[in-house]
């Protein structure tokens, strides 16, 4: 298989080199004396108008590699290797130790910063070149002009190309079924600080642009300007109307901002369409044509996450633990496959319509085939809500889902040693891992790691999401084969509590509905090759279309020279026609894949027996058949050490463990993360080893 996919990754690997070269040598006198007149020449036909030399150089190699990207995952998820095995991949492996651990930037280990300076010296270095270029052919607007007003008006003109720069990588992060994040093994969530880093610096390019601009025009008495929207050029009304879109969506996204009132931060950000179409009418169709990658394929991504949720989940079963959190247990369809530390977004419109909250996957694929679990820790307002409704015995809750997204292999499993550092219900993506552990552990070649889970709990009660580790069905847990830890502090409570937490544990039936369905992939089992065929037809199409409606509509009116196509027109066209190829592809490759979804569905609901509703406390935990003197239990039980009144000593755990081979993951508090990661960048201890996994979203 190795030889089928290695040619994929090079050329992807290649391609993207190649693009960022043409970024590179963008705001040189290269491109613009040599390049661009040759380019124009050939590529600037009638069927594509100005737009053909952006869309070759900058659209087409990063939807090239989309596809590529596709493929090749596919192929890789055929594979499933031992994950002993799954770092052996011909591919290249970079350094995950954090170097950089300071707020706001949070913790940036040795590949990220590097890739952060390049970008910085991409901004410098394009920034410089673009000035260069335009001091030496200074365009005087006004008469009268002054040569400092004119490199005035070029630098903010500039500083605007610079901002179209980081717009041209702004989405990638956050469309969460990418195909270009996992070719550098990175998840939408993981990679989701990007997409904050690259929003403040274009914001601020952005707001430096627009304030140069009516300076510039304040001093030359072009005031009159701000309102312009021209017919033949760009749109400066429009320009001022996306950049106040874009500082409404910068300020309620600030940390503080966004803690304190998340809904409106939530619902703001959706401000994003509206100021997608100024910004577009503002820049044109060419520069349009150099971010559209981004866009393309982020616009595919929530097209087809929009199809998915229109489904209702079917939710099977709930577990009420004593410290405020719940479990809710769904069906699933044996062919979705995901890995641990997978995400899933629900919805609950009894609690918001509008609302999507990430929740860790903690069940195994492996073990449970027809379900799938998530835990919610009862915080927020919305969390709370979710519990109470719950905690009321009600017999059915509509819930739609998106997911589950996640890393595509499991390639922190081949260490030696793994140490998983949570605080409170920072333990539900370690569930997941576990639980992939103990199945491993069932297969004869392969050598589980040592496993030491430190938990950092508030109050003993908390300690009842143990129990979380071993699944409710599905393959028996054999966990007496699994070396295994547990160092738990309670650090509220100076002694464990006389009350009997066994009585608070409660379980939920509810009731099947028709209407609801196992929770399945958009796209099938295929998803990969699917997702691949929707972005190559859909591209393709939006390519075909632009070119007839170019040739057969514009040209012709700009041919007799009485009238110009009106240039924000032109730019609608183009907007559409990037919407309407996209609904079309991903409409039609959905129907085909729901039609064979809800055959497998129906035999899948043949051979599940769904029980009466109950409410039973502690049924599921201290039944009969699955008392904790059982063997999994007893050796969950036996591995468990509790402590009273304190916090884990961090440096003393981690400096003291022995093997050449440690793995070091962490999820909880953010002073929690910063000090684990600390202790890694240290270098003290060669043995750690920080794996860059960000379980916050």
């Amino acid at each position: 298989m190795g030889s089928r996919t290695l040619p994929l990754n090079t050329i992807c690997f290649v391609v993207f080199l190649a693009w960022l070269l043409v970024w590179v040598l963008l705001p040189t006198k290269i491109y613009k004396q040599t390049w661009t007149p040759k380019l124009n020449s050939n590529l600037n036909s009638t069927y594509f108008g100005e737009k053909g030399t952006n869309l070759l150089l900058f659209s087409f190699p990063i939807m090239l590699i989309a596809v590529l990207g596709c493929v090749y995952l596919h192929l890789q998820k055929k594979r499933r290797l031992n994950p002993n095995s799954e770092m052996k991949c011909n591919c290249v492996t970079f350094s995950r130790r954090p170097v950089l651990v300071m707020a706001p930037l949070g913790i940036v280990t040795a590949l990220e910063l590097t890739f952060v300076v390049m970008f910085i010296a991409l901004m410098i270095w394009s920034l410089g070149n673009y000035l260069y270029v335009s001091f030496g052919h200074l365009h005087m607007h006004k008469a009268g002009e002054k040569v400092w007003q004119a490199k005035f008006r070029s630098v903010s003109l500039r500083l605007g190309y610079i901002g179209n720069t980081c717009w041209a990588f702004l989405f990638f992060p956050v469309t969460r079924a990418s195909s270009i994040l996992p070719l550098v093994r990175l998840t939408s969530e993981s990679s989701i600080k990007y997409h904050i880093w690259l929003g403040h610096l274009s914001n601020l390019l952005f707001v430096a642009h627009t304030v140069g601009f009516i300076i510039y025009w304040a001093m030359t008495d072009q005031m009159i300007e701000l309102l312009e929207w021209s017919k033949t050029y760009l749109s400066n009304l429009a320009g001022m109307i996306a950049t106040v879109i874009a500082v409404v969506m910068w300020v309620t996204s600030m940390p503080r901002f966004r803690r304190k009132m998340f809904e409106v931060f939530f619902y703001t950000h959706h401000l994003y369409i509206i100021f997608i179409i100024f910004y577009v009418l503002h820049v044109g169709s060419a520069y349009f044509c150099m971010i559209l990658p981004g866009i393309f394929l982020f616009v595919v991504d929530r097209y087809l996450r929009f199809l998915q949720s229109r489904k209702r989940a079917r939710l099977l079963s709930a577990r009420l633990l004593p410290c405020d959190v719940v479990e809710l247990n769904f069906s699933k369809s044996a062919e979705l496959y995901y890995n641990p530390t997978s995400m899933l977004f629900i919805n609950v419109p009894s609690i918001s319509r509008l609302q999507w909250h990430p929740f860790t996957v903690t069940s195994n694929c492996n073990m449970e085939q027809d379900k799938l679990s998530i835990v919610c820790k009862s915080e927020g307002s919305w969390t709370q809500r979710l519990y109470q409704e719950i905690s009321s015995s009600i017999d059915r809750l509509e819930v739609s889902i998106e997911g589950p997204y996640g890393p595509n292999s499991a390639d922190f499993l081949r260490h030696e040693t793994l140490v998983m550092v949570c605080g409170g219900s920072g333990i539900s993506p370690f569930i997941s891992i576990i639980r992939e552990i103990i199945f491993q552990s069932t297969k004869p070649d392969y050598q589980a790691p040592n496993v030491h889970l430190i938990c950092a709990f508030k109050n003993f009660s908390d300690l009842s999401m143990l129990d979380l580790l071993l699944p409710i069905s599905g393959t028996p847990a054999e966990i007496s084969k699994l070396q295994l830890q547990i160092e738990v502090y309670v650090t509220r409570e100076i002694e464990q509590p006389k009350t009997d937490t066994q009585k608070l544990l409660q379980s939920l039936w509810f009731k099947a509905n028709p209407l609801d369905s196992p929770i399945s992939t958009a796209l099938g089992p295929k998803t990969w090759l699917w997702l691949g065929a929707i972005i190559a037809s859909s591209f393709v199409m939006f390519l075909l279309l632009l070119g007839i409606i170019t040739r057969y509509y514009i040209y012709p009116i700009e041919r007799n020279g009485t009238e110009v196509y009106h240039y924000s027109y032109k730019c609608l066209w183009d907007m559409f026609l990037v919407c309407a190829c996209i609904f079309i592809a991903s409409s039609a490759v959905f129907l085909w894949c729901k039609k064979e979804n809800d055959h497998r569905e129906e035999k899948q609901i043949q051979n599940v027996e769904v029980p009466t509703p109950t409410t039973s406390p502690g049924s599921w935990l201290y039944s009969a058949d699955r008392e904790l003197e059982s063997l999994p239990n007893q050796s969950l039980v036996e591995a468990t050490k509790v402590h009273f009144g304190e916090r884990p000593n961090l440096k003393k755990i981690l400096f003291g463990l022995k093997g050449s081979d440690v793995g070091v993951l962490v999820c909880g508090p953010k002073k929690m993360r910063y000090e684990v990661a600390k202790i890694c960048a240290s270098g003290l201890a060669d043995n750690l080893h920080f794996e860059s996994i960000s379980f916050n979203w």
